[in-house]
C-alpha cells in the first residue's frame, strides 16, 4: 500500500486545487490550502508560466495524488485503459473511480481515501458477501459493498458517517443500516470524479 511521509497539504498547494486528502479538515478553516494557496518551497510568491509539458504533467500528478497511487500503480491502470475499448481518457477515469478504496470513500465509510484504503486492507469491508482486502479491486455494476458485521467494524464506520455529510455520487447508493452497505448502480464516468479533470492531457502525456 502506498504511504506518504511528507505533509499531504503540500500536494494540494502544488496542484493549485484541493485534493481532499485530509477528510473533513479540508472543509474547515484549518485547511492549509485555504490559509496559504502559494506552492510549497522557498521564493514561490507567484506561479511562473508553465510549459506545455508542465501542464500535462501537473494534470497527471493531480489525478495520481487525488487517488493516492504510486507511479507504477498509475501506469498499470493507464495500460489497462489503453488496451480497452472506447476513449482511453474516459476509461482511465472510470477505472480509477471503480477502485474499491475509492468506492468505500465515496460511500462515506471513510474520512479520506487513505482511511478507506486501510478499512479495505484490514478486512472491514465485504463485496457481495465475501471479505475482500484488495484496495485496487475493480468494482462492477450490481456489486454490494457492506461493512463487515462485527462490532468493531460497524462502530468504526458509523462514527465516520455521523461526522461526515458527504453526498453519495449518482453511480452509488448507500443504506445506513447495521451494518451500513452500498450498491454500485452503474459504472462511473469521467464526469463522476470529485475534482475537475482533463483526461485528454493525461493520455497525451502517457502515450509519448
Amino acid at each position: 500500500m502506498a504511504r506518504r511521509h511528507s505533509p499531504v497539504c503540500r500536494l494540494c498547494r502544488r496542484e493549485g486545487t484541493k485534493l481532499f486528502l485530509k477528510g473533513n479538515r479540508c472543509d474547515t478553516p484549518k485547511c492549509a490550502f485555504e490559509r496559504r494557496e502559494s506552492p510549497p518551497g522557498m521564493n514561490t510568491g507567484r506561479r511562473s508560466k508553465m510549459t506545455d509539458y508542465g501542464v500535462h504533467l501537473r494534470e497527471k500528478q493531480k489525478v495520481k495524488n487525488h487517488y493516492g497511487l504510486l507511479e507504477r500503480q498509475f501506469r498499470k491502470t493507464f495500460v489497462q485503459a489503453d488496451r480497452g475499448k472506447g476513449n482511453t481518457g474516459e476509461t482511465l477515469m472510470s477505472l480509477l473511480e471503480r477502485r474499491l478504496d475509492n468506492v468505500v470513500y465515496r460511500l462515506g465509510f471513510g474520512h479520506s481515501r487513505a482511511q478507506a484504503r486501510l478499512l479495505v486492507a484490514h478486512g472491514h469491508v465485504t463485496v457481495n458477501g465475501r471479505r475482500l482486502d484488495i484496495p485496487s479491486y475493480s468494482t462492477r455494476a450490481g456489486d454490494v459493498i457492506r461493512v463487515k458485521d462485527r462490532p468493531k467494524s460497524v462502530q468504526l464506520v458509523q462514527s465516520v458517517l455521523a461526522e461526515s455529510h458527504r453526498e453519495v455520487p449518482d453511480f452509488l447508493s448507500r443504506v445506513d443500516g447495521t451494518p451500513p452497505e452500498g450498491h454500485v448502480l452503474r459504472l462511473p464516468e469521467a464526469a463522476d470524479a470529485s475534482i475537475p479533470v482533463q483526461p485528454r492531457l493525461i493520455v497525451e502525456l502517457c502515450s509519448k
